[in-house]
């Protein structure tokens, strides 16, 4: 495997450990995790191996990126082959038909607002009992200022393509209720970030 396919992410290098530590807190011991947009690899490779009792599915809709997630992820038991996986996709192939977690970080604002609803969709058709979805990003919260940061940031990717942008949280909780997800909780994550839980009945103990 060529090494040099290897992609970073210092964002990706950043975040893994608060959301390493929200996934322990919130998930049992044990279970079956779909990663939409796994990116360069480096948090399917950082999780799998905080969360040891987890089997853990990265994707990524660009196959340059599923090579660079095979590369970080090589020698990881836990760890499935990648699946080239469009969210678009009325189906998505390979996909294991049911999951105890789905977990989907940084997409919704670099991603066309249809993306959010398609996604909802996937994750009800595969989340089992008791099974949850998390998001992470940052949101546009009713009520509370946005950060400046994350204003410029907003801007930028606007700029950038006019169907991107910070999206609206009570926007996404809308979007996942229509298929019969409903927020079980946010957690506020450092530089300006959320984790959203999604899930069909309230969340129980962690194991």
């Amino acid at each position: 495997m060529n090494v040099d396919a290897r992609r970073h992410s210092p964002a990706a290098e950043r975040n893994r450990e608060a959301i390493a530590a929200e996934l322990r807190r919130l998930l049992p011991a044990h279970g079956l995790a779909l990663e939409i947009a796994s990116g360069t690899g480096q948090h399917a490779a950082y999780l799998a191996t905080a969360l040891p009792g987890w089997q853990w599915q990265p994707s990524d809709a660009d196959a340059d990126l599923l090579e660079s997630i095979g590369v970080w992820c090589a020698g990881l038991a836990t760890v499935l082959p990648p699946l080239p996986l469009d969210v678009m996709d009325e189906r998505w192939p390979g996909v294991p038909a049911v999951v105890d977690a789905l977990l989907c970080v940084n997409l919704l604002h670099i991603s066309p607002w249809a993306t959010c609803a398609a996604l909802m969709r996937g994750a009800a058709r595969h989340l089992g009992p008791g099974g949850v979805l998390l998001l992470y990003g940052p949101y546009r919260v009713d009520g509370v200022s946005t950060a400046p940061s994350n204003l410029a940031f907003d801007a930028d990717l606007r700029a950038s393509d006019p169907q991107w942008g910070l999206r609206r949280m009570a926007d996404v909780v809308a979007e996942a209720a229509a298929v019969g997800l409903g927020l079980r909780e946010q957690r506020a994550l450092p530089a300006n970030n959320l984790l959203l839980v999604f899930a069909r009945a309230p969340l129980s103990s962690a194991a």
